[in-house]
C-alpha cells in the first residue's frame, strides 16, 4: 500500500493554445436536472438583438457544488486584495432561451 497521502496526488493538467486564449462571457444561464448542472456561457453585447451561446458546462451535482464552493473562495480572497467588487443591476435573463431546469 502507498504511503501517499490522496490529498496529495498531483495531475499533470495541460490545456491548448486556443483554449487558453479564453472565451468572453458576460452572462451565464443555469439549467439542472436530478443528475446533472448545464451552465451556458453567453456573450450578450449592447444592442445585438440575439446572442449565442460561447461555451456550455455539464457539471455532476457534486461537482457543482465543489464549483461553487471554490468560486466562492476565490472571489473572496480577490475582494480581500483589491476590495469589494461592486455590482449594478443584473440584465434580464431572454425567458425563450434553452430548456427549463427539467429533464
Amino acid at each position: 500500500m502507498s504511503d501517499q497521502n490522496p490529498k496529495e496526488h498531483k495531475i499533470n493538467i495541460s490545456i491548448d493554445e486556443k483554449l487558453a486564449d479564453g472565451t468572453y462571457s458576460n452572462l451565464a444561464i443555469i439549467n439542472h436536472s436530478p443528475a446533472e448542472f448545464v451552465v451556458d456561457f453567453v456573450a450578450l453585447m449592447p444592442g445585438a438583438p440575439k446572442a449565442n451561446v460561447k461555451s456550455r458546462i455539464i457539471l455532476t451535482p457534486e461537482h457543482a457544488k465543489r464549483f461553487f464552493k471554490a468560486l466562492g473562495e476565490n472571489l473572496q480572497r480577490y475582494e480581500n486584495a483589491h476590495g469589494e467588487i461592486q455590482t449594478n443591476d443584473v440584465p434580464p435573463i431572454p425567458m425563450n432561451f434553452g430548456p427549463t431546469g427539467e429533464a
